[in-house]
């Protein structure tokens, strides 16, 4: 089960079919998806987005491996400017896209810091760590302002090229006592 979300600015839904459509109008841009996984193809195939929310994301909510969100603003409530997701696993538990008119604007970071308690107070998760490329420096600076450490570097494969992928931590009493300090991000 996915349940809807709330951030000050934003809506999370969960994924749907419905949303295929959108997500291929916006999702398909070299600057969206150079730093994602390989499993992301390129170029984008017309259906990629259906394909993506039938045969991974659905499936995967339902087998209780992961959950998927829309991401939308209050004030546009039907329109997608991004999808969040949170996945079981070792080193990659939570990933992210942001449509390019809707980047740098603090959204992702309020989405991450919603998924982010969501994941350790409801879920009841002890770790939660992602992984992402060093250059990719918009993504690493959500981890640093949500609290998250470092704690090594590896090489990954990504839709540019294999890069070196730093791999960021945090524990559910991180969260807890970043969150007691009054942040806000």
């Amino acid at each position: 089960m996915v349940p809807e979300g709330e951030t000050v600015r934003l809506l999370l839904r969960p994924i749907a079919p419905v949303d295929a459509a959108q997500i291929q109008q916006i999702f398909p841009q070299w600057e969206i998806v150079r730093y994602l996984d390989t499993r992301v193809p390129w170029p984008y195939p017309p259906g990629g987005a259906r394909q993506f929310i039938e045969n991974v994301a659905l499936p995967g909510v339902a087998r209780g491996d992961s959950w998927n969100w829309t991401l939308r603003l209050k004030t546009d409530p039907e329109r997608i400017v991004g999808n969040l997701e949170l996945r079981r696993g070792e080193d990659d538990n939570r990933g992210f896209w942001i449509g390019l008119p809707w980047q740098r604007q603090g959204l992702v970071t309020e989405a991450c810091r919603w998924a982010n308690d969501f994941w350790f107070e409801t879920l009841g998760f002890p770790l939660l760590r992602v992984s992402k490329a060093v250059a990719n420096t918009a993504s690493r600076r959500i981890s640093e302002k949500l609290g998250m450490r470092l704690v090594g570097i590896r090489e990954r494969n990504y839709v540019c090229g294999r890069l070196p992928s730093g791999v960021w931590e945090m524990t559910a009493g991180e969260w807890s006592a970043w969150k007691s300090r009054g942040n806000r991000e």
